[in-house]
């Protein structure tokens, strides 16, 4: 069961990272680099604090990264080819971990894994890590974010964990009691209300804002989608493979 499992995960998060890498280097990369120009005033590979609040933002709401930030200020990926091997390295392993958890949560609830039931999980993961938490803190480019990052992830993981929570006990339970239950985790963190640093997008166009929000998330619903069919699919196919070899 170990090795199934971990044979669909790694094939199903190879599949999604490449969906991913190349919808966010056609669709959210040129919108990034667009943004650091109006940040760093003609210097769009030149990352600063704002920069690097924006890029965890960013892996936070789409489940994974748009650009790879730099796990220091000592050290950043070059650009161009550096910057985007890094950025599909991590897609590569949020895409990984994510079909684990998806499917650990799967074989836990004792469900008969298919590319259909695994899609439904998945479209449940990408409302609770990117949806529910972009009503609250919408993905940011460059040059938008300001101070309390730790508040700001701090409200996304709350915000991810009651929303599956909320999300799996209305897809497991039936009882008037467990749906109230789950409409309360699901509800709870909106109205806490996320934390926010400051109001406005500095120079950028409200567009641009705008448009990058709406991709960010159209990239992420892609990401879960490939990820949970690959998963299905991958899970089958390794069934069948033993069950060949077997005979």
């Amino acid at each position: 069961m170990t090795i199934r499992l971990l044979s669909a995960a790694l094939v199903a998060g190879f599949l999604a990272a490449c969906v991913a890498s190349g919808l966010q280097f056609a669709l959210t990369s040129p919108l990034i680099l667009r943004a650091e120009r109006y940040e760093q005033g003609g210097t769009p590979h030149a990352q600063g604090a704002s920069d690097q609040v924006a890029s965890l933002i960013v892996l936070a709401h789409s489940g994974h990264s748009a650009e790879a930030a730099p796990a220091g200020e000592e050290w950043q990926p070059g650009p161009g080819l550096p910057r985007l091997a890094f950025t599909a390295l991590a897609t590569l392993v949020s895409g990984v971990g994510y079909a684990l958890l998806l499917g650990a949560i799967l074989v836990a609830d004792g469900r008969r894994i298919t590319p259909g039931e695994a899609l439904r999980f998945a479209v449940g993961g990408f409302l609770a890590a990117s949806l529910a938490p972009a009503i609250g803190l919408p993905p940011e480019l460059p040059g938008m974010g300001g101070e309390a990052l730790e508040l700001r992830q701090a409200w996304w993981v709350a915000t991810a964990l009651a929303t599956g929570a909320g999300l799996y006990l209305l897809a497991t339970r039936r009882g008037a009691l467990a749906v109230a239950l789950a409409l309360v985790l699901i509800v709870a963190p909106h109205l806490w209300g996320a934390p926010h640093a400051g109001e406005g997008g500095g120079a950028l166009p409200a567009t641009m804002a705008a448009q990058f929000a709406a991709r960010s998330l159209a990239v992420s619903f892609a990401f879960w989608a490939v990820l949970g069919l690959a998963f299905g699919w991958a899970w089958e196919a390794v069934a069948r493979s033993r069950a060949g070899a077997a005979a």
